[in-house]
C-alpha cells in the first residue's frame, strides 16, 4: 500500500484536496508546485517556475499549467481545475480523478466513461525542465489529447493582467513549439516525444484567483496568456511524454531522461522516506557552490536556516560528501565577510551576529557522527579561527564583554530568528545579552576545547579555552537563570525580559550546557508544560499577555503573529536533545511518541515535508512556507539520533 496515496473520495471534495500541495525541484534553484488537484491556489505556483540569473534573484513562473482535454466521439472532457472570479471552479476536471499516489513520482489516474488515463510529472535534476507521461490505460474508442498551456512570464511573487506587450509569437520546434512573452526572459520551449499538431488559438484566460493569496490578505487575481492548444490521437497502452524546459531537446530521448529520473528517486514508503525525500528539494547546485534552500515557495538560501537544517538533511540521511560541500561554500563565504565585509551574493543574512556561533555548532553534528580525529583534520582550523574572531571582537554587531558573555544591538535591526519587524524596526527588540547567543558561545569554547584536548602541544590553549568558558558559566547562570527556574529570553542593561520562549531550549539542548542536569530539568518542565505542541514547540507562552496562536490576516497582522506563539518543529530537535540529556536512554519512548505529531503531518499542507510553522492551538493547522528545510533538518536529525540511541540501549540490554 502507498504511503502517499489519496482516494476518489476526497480527490473531488475540494475542501479537503485543495489544502493538500505538492512541490517537486530541480536542486538548483527551480521547482513545481501546486495543490494534488492540479488547481494553482498561490501565485507561487506553477508548472515551471525557475531562476533567472540574467534578471534577478528570484523565481519566475514560465509556465503556469498545463490543461488536458480528453475527446472521444467528438466530446470534450477538460481534466484542468481553475478558481476564477465569485469563487466559481472550471471546467471541474477534479470530478474525474479516482487516484493520486505520490509515492516515487506525482501520479494522478482519470477515469472518464470508459477512458483511463494516468499523468505522472517528473522534474529533471539540474535542469529547468519538467517532463509529464500520459498513458492511455484503457479505451473503447478512438481517443484524442489536447493539451492547453497557461503562460505567466513573470516575478513568481508578482501577478500577470492582460497587457498589449506581449510578444504572441511563437515558433515551430521538433514535436513542439517555442515563445517569450516578453524580453530579457528565456524561450519556453514546449514539446513531445512524438508528432503532435499545433492550433494557435491565442486568447487571455482572464480573473483566475488565488485564495490562498486572498487569504493572507494581498493581491491575489491575474490573467494568463493561452497561445493556442497541441492535439494528437493517442492509442490504448501508448504513453506519450511532454517536455517543458528553457532550451530544445532531442524527442527521441524523453523515455530515457524519463527513466533515468526514476532511478535517482527516494521512494516515499515511510516517514523517514517522506523528510529525506524532502531534504534533498532544498539542495541548491550552481556553479560557485551548493546550498540548501530556506524553504519552499518564496525562500532563498538564508544563513542561519541553512546551518540549522544542514546537519539533518545531509549527515542525517547519509550525504556526507553533500555536507562537505556545503559547508565549504558557507565557509568561504563566511571568512570572505568576516575578513573583507563582502556579503554573499546567494547566502543572504551571513552579516548577522549568530551566524559564526550556528556554523560551529553545524560543524559539532558533523564531529558527532565522524568522531574527533575527522573533524579536527577537516574542520578544526576553521572553528578555531571562529572562535578568536569572536574573542577579538572581529564578529559584525558581537562583542565580548568583560564577564565573557556576549552582546548584540538588535534595537534597530532584528538580529536573531525571532526577526519579524515593521518598517524595518523588530518587533521583538532582543538586544544585549541574548540567551541562545551565549548558550551557542559556552557550547563553541567546550567543543573546541575537546577538538585539541589529546594534543600535547594545544594543552595550554585548551586550558585557556576550559578558564574562559567557565567565565562564560558562571556569568551565564548569574545573568539569565531567574528566580522561576528558568532563563530569560534576553537582558539588556537593567531589563529582563520574562517572556517565556523556546530561546531558552537551545541553550539545554546543547552538547555543552551551561546548566547542570537540576537547571535544565526545571527549564525542560517548564517548556513541556507552557510550550510544547504535537508540531514543535510554541514561539510564547500562552500565559503571555500578547500570545497569538494562530498566523494569520493582513500582512501586518501575520508579522506581528508570527513569533507571538505558532510553533516551530525545528526547536524540537533541541527539545529532544534536552530531554535525553535530563532523562537518559529512559526517554526516548516520550521522544518517539512526540514524533507521531509530525508524521501526520505526511499527508498534510505540502504533502511529505513540513510547513515553516503551526498554529499553537488545536488542530495544530500548518501555516506561512509550505516546505522548510530546518523543520525537516531537524526532524530527521532526531529521527537519526532516536535510532543510534535504541540501538545503544538495546547493546546495553543484551
Amino acid at each position: 500500500m502507498s504511503y502517499l496515496k489519496f482516494d476518489k473520495n476526497l480527490m473531488i471534495n475540494l475542501e479537503q484536496s485543495l489544502p493538500k500541495e505538492m512541490l517537486r525541484t530541480n536542486k538548483s534553484g527551480a521547482y513545481h508546485c501546486t495543490t494534488i488537484v492540479g488547481c494553482n491556489t498561490r501565485k507561487q505556483h506553477g508548472l515551471l517556475v525557475i531562476p533567472i540569473p540574467e534578471m534577478d534573484d528570484k523565481a519566475h513562473i514560465l509556465l503556469s499549467s498545463l490543461d488536458e482535454t480528453v475527446i472521444q466521439h467528438g466530446a470534450p472532457f477538460n481534466l484542468g481545475l481553475h478558481q476564477y472570479a465569485g469563487d466559481v471552479f472550471a471546467p471541474n476536471g477534479h470530478k474525474y480523478i479516482r487516484e493520486f499516489n505520490c509515492e516515487t513520482v506525482p501520479t494522478m489516474t482519470y477515469r472518464v466513461g470508459g477512458v483511463i488515463l494516468t499523468k505522472e510529472k517528473v522534474f529533471i535534476s539540474h535542469e529547468n525542465r519538467i517532463l509529464i507521461k500520459y498513458t492511455l490505460v484503457e479505451a473503447h474508442s478512438e481517443t484524442t489529447l489536447q493539451f492547453r498551456p497557461f503562460l505567466a512570464f513573470r516575478d513568481a511573487n508578482a501577478l500577470c493582467i492582460e497587457n498589449s506587450v506581449i510578444n504572441k509569437e511563437v515558433r515551430p520546434v521538433d514535436n513542439g513549439i517555442a515563445t517569450c512573452l516578453y524580453e530579457g526572459y528565456p524561450e519556453l520551449f514546449m514539446q513531445f516525444n512524438k508528432e503532435i499538431r499545433w492550433v494557435n488559438d491565442g486568447h487571455w484566460n482572464k480573473n483566475l484567483i488565488y485564495y490562498k493569496d486572498r487569504d493572507r490578505g494581498i493581491p491575489y487575481t491575474e490573467d494568463l496568456w493561452v497561445p493556442g492548444y497541441f492535439e494528437m490521437p493517442i492509442r490504448k497502452g501508448e504513453s506519450i511524454i511532454f517536455s517543458a524546459s528553457t532550451f530544445p531537446t532531442d524527442p527521441a530521448s524523453f523515455e530515457a531522461t524519463y527513466e533515468q529520473e526514476l532511478l535517482s528517486r527516494t521512494s516515499r514508503t515511510s516517514f523517514y522516506n517522506c523528510l529525506k525525500n524532502s531534504a534533498k528539494q532544498f539542495y541548491l547546485k550552481q556553479p560557485g557552490g551548493m546550498y540548501i534552500m530556506a524553504g519552499y515557495p518564496w525562500y532563498n538560501v538564508r544563513g542561519r536556516d541553512e546551518l540549522i537544517a544542514l546537519p539533518g538533511c545531509t549527515l542525517a540521511i547519509d550525504h556526507r560528501e553533500d555536507y562537505d560541500l556545503m559547508m565549504e561554500t558557507f565557509l568561504k563565504a563566511l571568512r570572505r565577510f568576516i575578513d573583507e565585509g563582502v556579503k554573499d551574493k546567494v547566502i543572504t543574512d551571513i552579516d548577522l551576529p549568530d551566524i559564526p556561533l550556528w556554523t560551529i555548532w553545524a560543524i559539532q553534528q558533523y564531529r558527532r557522527r565522524y568522531g574527533v580525529a575527522d573533524c579536527r583534520a577537516r574542520y578544526g582550523e576553521s572553528i578555531r579561527r571562529l572562535v578568536e574572531d569572536i574573542r577579538s571582537n572581529h564578529i559584525h554587531n558581537l562583542r565580548v564583554d568583560s564577564n565573557g558573555l556576549l552582546s548584540s544591538n538588535g534595537t534597530e535591526t532584528p538580529v536573531s530568528w525571532l526577526s519579524a519587524s515593521i518598517g524595518g524596526r523588530p518587533i521583538i527588540p532582543r538586544s544585549g545579552y541574548i540567551v541562545e547567543f551565549n548558550a551557542l558561545w559556552y557550547n563553541a569554547l567546550k567543543f573546541l576545547s575537546s577538538l585539541y584536548a589529546d594534543i600535547p602541544e594545544e594543552q595550554e590553549y585548551t586550558l585557556e579555552l576550559e578558564n574562559l568558558a567557565e567565565k562564560v558559566k558562571e556569568s551565564f547562570l548569574s545573568v539569565f537563570l531567574n528566580d522561576f527556574g528558568y532563563l530569560y529570553d534576553y537582558v539588556n542593561g537593567a531589563y529582563t525580559d520574562l517572556e517565556v520562549r523556546p530561546n531558552m531550549v537551545i541553550a539545554i539542548g546543547l552538547e555543552y550546557s551551561p546548566l547542570d542536569r537540576r537547571q535544565r530539568k526545571k527549564v525542560l518542565d517548564l517548556a513541556t508544560r507552557e510550550l510544547l505542541t504535537p508540531k514543535g514547540l510554541r514561539s510564547l507562552s500562552p500565559k503571555s499577555y500578547g500570545y497569538t496562536p494562530i498566523y494569520v490576516g493582513s500582512p501586518e497582522q501575520r508579522e506581528r503573529a508570527v513569533h507571538q506563539g505558532p510553533a516551530r518543529p525545528w526547536l524540537f530537535g533541541f527539545y529532544a536533545d534536552a530531554y535525553i540529556k535530563v532523562f537518559g536512554l529512559s526517554g526516548l519512548g516520550f521522544i518517539e511518541r512526540m514524533l507521531i505529531g509530525y508524521e501526520d503531518e505526511m499527508t498534510e499542507g505540502c504533502i511529505g515535508s513540513l510547513s515553516e510553522m503551526y498554529d499553537a492551538n488545536p488542530p495544530y493547522t500548518g501555516r506561512g512556507a509550505v516546505s522548510t528545510a530546518k523543520n525537516v533538518g531537524e526532524i530527521l536529525r532526531t529521527i537519526r539520533n532516536v535510532k543510534e540511541l535504541n540501538k545503544l540501549q538495546t547493546s546495553q540490554e543484551d
